[in-house]
């Protein structure tokens, strides 16, 4: 029997990730978009995950809210049983997904990256989507694990007795005044300084002014010229010559480039395309773009290159572009939080766009 499973700790009660796993809208945010169909089955849009051939053909057999909730699964053929425990914790509570294949066999390679699907949603999305629930339904109980946010108790103003609030009123009138007061002599212009005429242009420096000096102490505080226009003119006359790249360096043909673009967005993710250019060259030149996705974002589906996700780090490689020609792909990454990768490069060198 084949079983694969992720876990992870969350910060929050049971309550609230029970509605993030039964809610289709929030299910769709932090993994798959889901369908009802008759006599109540599920169909869940894995197709292009990774570790997921097709869409998920599911049926509910036991749902114990907020405690457990189970499926049986058929994909492509094979037949599990899929399980998700929500166990509280003294920090909030921990959510085991635990799926066990029933009939059928999954390659050891597609039974990793199912279950990296399934960590990286937990780990990523889903606690992201937890933290916006958190922000939407403020628990406002006190005494109470989990609290969010507390008000502060004041005084009501009527409760006040009437001599005490008159002499608050007059206190808040008088430093009203007193606040406009200063404001408005910070502002005013000094009388003494600049008179009853306009206001004078800005002071720029603090030496004493020219009118308060002679002729002659002006003319002698100006430098004399004693050079020459010759003597300040550059001359022209070259010293020596430059030293020329020997002909036989041939100049190193420019690097491969790459060009990022956002080219669609959705609710649930985004898709992605670089441009792969060899300008210069008078061969093909291979190339390696590894695009950097956020925390928790995964590739659907790419055309046009070969693919790999390793975290967060995803490579793409292709045949070799030829020499003044160019190169494009496309990918789809599902991601409900941003709308473009955190890096991407080629050959090591960064691309544009990002």
């Amino acid at each position: 029997m084949i079983e694969i499973g992720a876990q992870v700790d969350l910060p929050h009660p049971a309550d609230r990730v029970w509605h993030a796993l039964t809610d289709r809208g929030l299910l769709a945010r932090w993994f798959t978009e889901a369908e009802v169909e008759a006599r109540g089955r599920l169909l869940l849009h894995t197709a292009g995950l990774p570790g997921f051939d097709a869409a998920v053909d599911a049926e509910v057999t036991d749902r114990r809210p907020p405690e457990l909730i189970a499926l049986h699964c058929q994909e492509a053929g094979r037949r599990s049983r899929l399980t998700c425990a929500i166990t509280p914790t003294t920090e909030g509570c921990r959510l085991s997904v635990r799926e066990v294949l029933e009939h059928g066999t999954w390659p050891a390679e597609q039974r990793v990256h199912r279950e990296q699907c399934y960590q990286q949603a937990l780990d990523g999305r889903l606690r992201a989507i937890l933290d916006w629930l958190a922000f939407q339904q403020v628990d406002l109980r006190r005494g109470e694990v989990g609290m969010t946010a507390e008000l502060p108790v004041t005084e009501a103003f009527d409760d006040v007795p009437t001599d005490r609030r008159r002499r608050v009123l007059i206190a808040v009138l008088a430093a009203a005044a007193l606040t406009i007061g200063v404001s408005a002599w910070t502002v005013l212009p000094d009388e003494q300084e600049h008179g009853a005429g306009p206001n004078p242009l800005p002071v720029l420096a603090t030496a004493p002014s020219a009118t308060s000096r002679s002729p002659e102490a002006t003319a002698a505080s100006r430098p004399k010229r004693t050079a020459t226009p010759s003597d300040l003119r550059p001359s022209r006359t070259p010293t020596g010559k430059a030293s020329r790249t020997p002909a036989s360096i041939p100049p190193s043909a420019p690097p491969v480039t790459a060009r990022y673009e956002t080219v669609s967005t959705r609710v649930f993710g985004y898709t992605g395309e670089v441009v792969v250019d060899n300008a210069g060259g008078a061969a093909a030149r291979d190339w390696t773009v590894v695009v950097t996705l956020s925390e928790g974002g995964t590739i659907a589906s790419a055309s046009g290159a070969d693919w790999r996700q390793d975290g967060q780090a995803v490579t793409f490689t292709g045949p070799p572009v030829p020499a003044g020609k160019a190169q494009t792909f496309r990918f789809d990454v599902r991601d409900a939080l941003t709308r473009a990768p955190q890096g991407c490069t080629i050959n090591d060198n960064p691309c544009a766009g990002l």
